[in-house]
Parts: structure tokens; C-alpha cells; sequence
């Protein structure tokens, strides 16, 4: 796409729960296109459904937001032009528009209860009938003449008089034509006073000046109500584009209830990082030129965009390939900036708080499992006999069953040639290597399984001598002898 007029676009998501991780796939193309062009990337809070709304779930979705660098020009907790940015803080916005429908007969008031509806819901599905929505029950009566029918409600809503003959054709930036079902007389504004979505998305990014929607493909059979309403409401429609649905291996759509990965959180609770999390939703976007291209900033992600190269095949979320990604980055860091990282990281889930000391040790200890590391939030585990007392080092009893016969006589002769050894990882290796390899005859690798275990209470460790050389001399030594008391 080559028309760079600056875009207005925004993402708008509610706040029922945990933020969906679609928030930040909407997120990312929304603000890569606002970048692109020189425009601005608004956040909007539509929490009208106040039967679902999660009083912390707004501050989850701007904390999650700014994890992954997908700020915003204008939103709740900026302020901007177009303030307020929460749904509910704009109430007296909707209503006026409500009245112009009513007045220009493009809407009516409905007063059937929801017992009424179910019962025409499940009659028209009993009859299997071609075309099935509201019957219009209310249309064209006073609230008098209305009462007078069963299934009567006090308050009404205000429902859209959609014509019959309405072409619902549209062009989408990523699909095309496209032409979904014809809509029924949606409604526009609840009983309890509140807009329902659809008013409000329309009235709020046509205020806002929004010039692009992007939004999930379960919008696209909503995209003719709004555009009837821009019409009616005389104004200009926007730009759509409606982004694949994420799906899961069984191809099924991703949600919170099936797949955790679904929460955006989950991904800052395993240790993945910002930018890793952020190219594999590129890569879920549209696939790169080559294989080679697959690890790309955002930067480049923006300079390369265009919405034809999006595929508009669900992309199923595989979490193999965003562990390879997390893995690269991770290696890429310095290891100064993996240890801030995994500070971080434990700092964000309460699992521990590391001492001063402990933060120093951590920082040596990193280079040792930099090249291993998938999640951030491996690292304790992998380096926790680092961070134990010795008395309290738990080895692993497969590990104590795997050792050789002659496990005792190694550590003994580990012990004795360890005793007046220069502490650095070369003179380490160098004296077992002497006394163990060459001394007792054993295959280096039976010769330093049980060190390994002594030393780290497992069978696999980050690289054994210079482990030793970070847990100094007399915890090593301690630990060779409580294994070799216990053989």
C-alpha cells in the first residue's frame, strides 16, 4: 500500500478478564500502520458490558501493553483531544445520535421482554426458518398500543430499522470485496441506558477521527450495520481490515478457556521477552520472504508493511516456534542485560527476590546457561544449587542411582586432588582431569557424573567447572563429601 496520508487507528479492547493475546496482535498492525504513515495509534477502553467488566483488567491491559512496547498517542491514562477514552465515561455522547435515528426513522423503540425473544428465538430455530432475527414486533407501535401484546418490558431498547434491499458489500484492505449476510434490526442502545457496541465503535471512531479499523475477522459480519449508521449518520466510513483469527493446533479459535496462551499475561509468567513475543505475532501476521527473515524488529516489521501480504488463513499458534524465537533473543542480550532480565522477571511473579549477593552470583552465572536458555523463567531452576546452603542441596535419587560402581572411589580421588588446587574453572578441570581420567582410567564422561551430582544434586548442569569455580571452594568440597558419606 503506498498512500502514506497520516492514519488515525485504534485498538479497543474490553476489560473483562485477563487481556486476550489478540489485544496485542491488534495492537501490533494497528500501531506498525500508524507508524508507517506518519498517524497516531489510540487505545480505547469499551467497558459498556457492565456485567462482564473486571475492575483490574484495565491497568492488566495497560501494563501488558507497555511490556511489549506497543504504546499509544492518546488513550485512558494520557488524555488527548478526544477525551474521554473509556466507553463509560461518554454516556452522553451516544444518546443525542440515538434520537437523530429515532427521529430520521431509521430506528424504533423494542419493548419485548427477553422471555419474548427467547420464545421467537426457539420458534423460528423449531421451524427452520430461511431468514431469522427480531419479527419487528414493536415496530411502528406507541409504547400504549405494544403494551397491549404479551411479553411486554417497561423499558425498551432502541433496535436499527435495517432495510431489506441493503447492498452489504464491502472492501476490505485485506480481503477485498467481501459481502457477509444480511443483518437484523440490531440493538442500539440496552434498557439499561448503555450502548451496545456497535453504536457506540461507530459514533466513537468517527468522533475520533479514526481512518482505519482493524479488528478480528468476527467483525466482518457486523461491518454493514456500521456502515449503514456512518450513512444515515452522514458521515464518511473508515477503512476496514479484518485480521485472520488466531487458532489452536486443532485449529479451533484460541481462547482463554481452552489455551493459556490465550491470556497475554501467561506469556510474561513464563519468562518470554517483549521482542520475541512481538515478532512471532509479526510472523503470525504474514509469513517473511525467507527463512532468513524470520527474526525482524519492529522497525523493519513497519518499514516492510503492507496489508496484501497478510494471510487471511487463520495462523495456527505455534508455541515451538516462539520458543525458538525467545531462545534467540535471549543469546542476543548481553549477559549483563539476561541477568537484569531474570531479575525482572521474578520480580513480576513473586516467585523470589534475590539478596544482593545472590544477584552478584546471578550475574556471573549467566554466560553458563545464556546458550541453554528458553524462558527466563527456567534460570532459577537451572542455577538454584548456586543459591541453597549445602546442608540443603536436594539430589536427585535417579541421579544417585545412574552414578558407577565405583562412584565413591572417583570422589574420593576427585576430593584429594581438589584439596591444594589454584580456584578458577582451568585448574579445576586440569586437576581432575589429571587425577580422575588419567589417574583412575575412567572415560571422562563416567569420571565426571559424579562430581556433577555432588556439585549440583543433578545429572545435567550448566558446564561443571566453572560451576565449581562459582560456588567456591569450600561449598564444592562440602558437597563431595556429603555425596561420598551418603554412597
Amino acid at each position: 500500500m503506498t498512500n502514506q496520508t497520516p492514519a488515525r487507528l485504534r485498538v479497543a479492547p474490553s476489560p473483562t478478564g485477563d487481556p486476550h493475546v489478540g489485544t496485542a496482535y491488534m495492537s501490533l498492525f494497528n500501531r506498525a500502520y500508524a507508524t508507517k504513515t506518519g498517524g497516531q495509534f489510540l487505545l480505547r477502553i469499551e467497558d459498556t458490558d457492565r456485567a462482564r467488566y473486571v475492575a483490574e483488567s484495565e491497568q492488566q491491559i495497560f501494563d501488558t501493553l507497555h511490556w511489549l512496547g506497543l504504546d499509544w498517542d492518546e488513550g485512558p491514562d494520557k488524555g488527548g483531544p478526544y477525551a474521554p477514552y473509556r466507553q463509560s465515561e461518554r454516556l452522553d455522547t451516544y444518546r443525542p445520535f440515538v434520537e437523530q435515528l429515532i427521529e430520521s426513522g431509521h430506528a424504533y423503540y423494542c419493548w419485548c421482554s427477553s422471555d419474548r425473544l427467547a420464545e421467537m428465538r426457539r420458534e423460528q430455530e423449531a421451524s427452520k426458518q430461511a431468514v431469522t432475527g427480531y419479527d419487528r414486533l414493536c415496530y411502528g407501535k406507541t409504547r400504549d398500543e405494544r403494551a397491549a401484546l404479551p411479553g411486554f418490558s417497561e423499558t425498551p431498547v432502541v433496535r436499527m430499522l435495517v432495510p431489506a434491499d441493503l447492498d452489504t458489500t464491502f472492501t476490505d484492505l485485506i480481503r477485498g470485496d467481501i459481502t457477509p449476510p444480511h443483518p437484523d434490526d440490531q440493538v442500539i442502545l440496552k434498557a439499561d441506558g448503555f450502548p451496545t457496541y456497535h453504536l457506540a465503535v461507530v459514533v466513537d471512531d468517527h468522533l475520533m477521527g479514526i481512518t482505519h479499523v482493524v479488528r478480528g475477522e468476527e467483525w466482518i459480519s457486523s461491518t454493514p450495520k456500521h456502515q449503514l449508521l456512518y450513512r444515515w449518520l452522514g458521515w464518511d466510513a473508515p477503512r476496514f481490515a479484518h485480521m485472520p483469527l488466531l487458532r489452536n493446533t486443532d485449529k479451533s479459535k484460541i481462547s482463554k478457556r481452552k489455551n493459556p496462551a490465550a491470556r497475554l499475561l501467561w506469556f510474561r509468567e513464563q519468562g518470554y521477552l517483549p521482542e520475541a513475543l512481538r515478532n512471532f505475532l509479526q510472523l503470525l501476521g504474514y509469513p517473511p520472504a525467507s527463512d532468513d527473515a524470520e527474526v525482524a524488529t519492529f522497525d523493519e516489521f513497519v518499514a516492510a508493511f503492507d496489508w496484501a501480504k497478510v494471510n487471511t488463513v487463520g495462523p495456527i499458534f505455534d508455541l515451538a516456534k516462539l520458543d525458538w524465537l525467545n531462545g534467540h533473543y535471549i543469546r542476543s542480550l548481553a549477559p549483563e542485560d539476561l541477568a537484569d532480565r531474570i531479575v525482572e522477571h521474578f520480580a513480576f511473579t513473586g516467585e523470589w527476590t534475590p539478596t544482593a549477593s545472590e544477584i552478584e552470583t546471578l550475574r556471573r552465572a549467566v554466560p553458563l546457561i545464556q546458550e541453554r536458555l528458553v524462558l527466563l523463567g527456567e534460570a532459577r531452576e537451572k542455577l538454584r544449587f548456586l543459591f541453597v546452603p549445602d546442608a540443603d542441596l536436594a539430589v536427585e535419587p535417579d541421579a544417585v542411582a545412574a552414578l558407577p560402581d565405583n562412584a565413591a572411589e572417583i570422589l574420593d580421588a576427585a576430593d584429594a586432588a581438589l584439596a591444594g588446587v589454584a580456584w578458577d574453572a582451568a585448574s579445576i578441570q586440569d586437576a581432575l582431569k589429571v587425577a580422575l581420567v588419567e589417574g583412575l582410567g575412567v572415560k571422562a564422561k563416567f569420571a565426571f557424573a559424579p562430581i556433577r551430582v555432588a556439585i549440583t544434586g543433578s545429572r545435567v548442569s550448566p558446564p561443571l567447572f566453572e560451576s565449581m569455580d562459582l560456588l567456591g571452594r569450600e561449598s564444592a568440597l562440602a558437597r563431595l563429601a556429603a555425596l561420598r558419606a551418603s554412597l
